[in-house]
């Protein structure tokens, strides 16, 4: 009887090794990077940034690049501000008299018809300012290619008398312009002295309270730079005091409603000192007084 041997069997291969399902220490730490914003936006934002200047150092690295791309800027640029919509073609003055009207339009820093741009319109608002006769300005460029400029002028409100001549100022003590005649404004009071200009609004004041005496005043005179002498016809003065002279002034104007003070003859009326008015006269009617009390002096010839 024939042995049966048993069937071949395959071999059995040796069990694989399980895979470890942690990530690499490399793989971890790139992870981690990964996860930081700051990490995120250097490579979304950062790296593109970087190639795209890069190579436009590497372009424009080339001089002649860089001319060209600056003369195409360069036409560009002006062949926008000369379109006709930006053109400036005239200009309307409100507020001025002839003569300030046409040393405005001489300070125009362009040619007109010019571009809106190059008219710098804070700098020639501050050259027009400079005009003693402007007290403010207003520029605007309107639609249809107007630049207007409403001017507001100074108001002459008083003359103050120099050695080199006679000078409009308004009620601020700014002046307006020179006058070369008195005469051409006898509306407005005078007013002399060093310092004069400085003290305006203290001399309108003084003037306004002396309005019932005014057709007798000549005008006031600044002393020592500190207080005023209200010059009247007749060679007479007023001496007012350096401290509230309007009230001084009232109390002139009370001595001559009750005593008629205005109209004696005297030189000086010195009102300073407020407890004690001191009037000086003429020669003449210091020696009508004296004979009148019997002050005069006899003088003895001699032997």
């Amino acid at each position: 009887m024939t042995r049966r041997e048993p069937p071949l069997r395959a071999p059995v291969p040796a069990a694989a090794p399980l895979r470890d399902p942690a990530p690499s220490r490399t793989r971890y730490r790139m992870q981690r990077l990964w996860l930081t914003p700051a990490f995120r936006s250097l490579t979304r934002i950062g790296v593109p940034v970087f190639v795209v200047v890069l190579g436009l150092g590497l372009w424009l690295g080339d001089e002649g690049r860089r001319a060209d791309l600056a003369g195409k800027y360069q036409d560009l640029k002006v062949a926008l501000q000369n379109r006709p919509e930006f053109m400036v073609g005239l200009m309307k003055i409100e507020g001025a008299n002839p003569e300030l009207d046409s040393a405005i339009r001489a300070m125009l820093p362009v040619r007109l018809p010019a571009s809106s741009f190059t008219i710098d319109l804070d700098e020639f608002r501050a050259t027009i300012r400079k005009l003693d006769a402007v007290a403010d300005v207003k520029l605007v460029i309107r639609s249809g290619g107007v630049l207007e400029a409403s001017v507001t002028e100074r108001v002459p409100a008083i003359l103050w008398r120099t050695p080199q001549g006679v000078e409009m100022l308004d009620e601020g003590g700014h002046r307006v312009a020179t006058l070369i005649d008195r005469a051409a404004r006898p509306d407005l009071p005078l007013i002399a002295g060093s310092g004069a200009d400085r003290a305006v609004p203290e001399a309108l004041e003084v003037l306004a309270a002396a309005a019932p005496i005014l057709k007798r005043a000549r005008g006031l005179v600044r002393v020592g730079e500190r207080r005023w002498d209200l010059v009247l016809d007749r060679d007479q003065r007023i001496m007012l005091p350096e401290q509230d002279p309007v009230r001084a002034v009232d109390r002139v104007l009370a001595l001559d409603a009750a005593e008629d003070i205005l109209a004696r003859d005297f030189t000086h009326l010195d009102m300073r000192n407020e407890h004690r008015p001191t009037i000086r006269l003429s020669a003449g009617a210091l020696d009508e007084f004296r004979r009148i009390t019997g002050q005069v002096t006899k003088v003895k010839a001699g032997p």
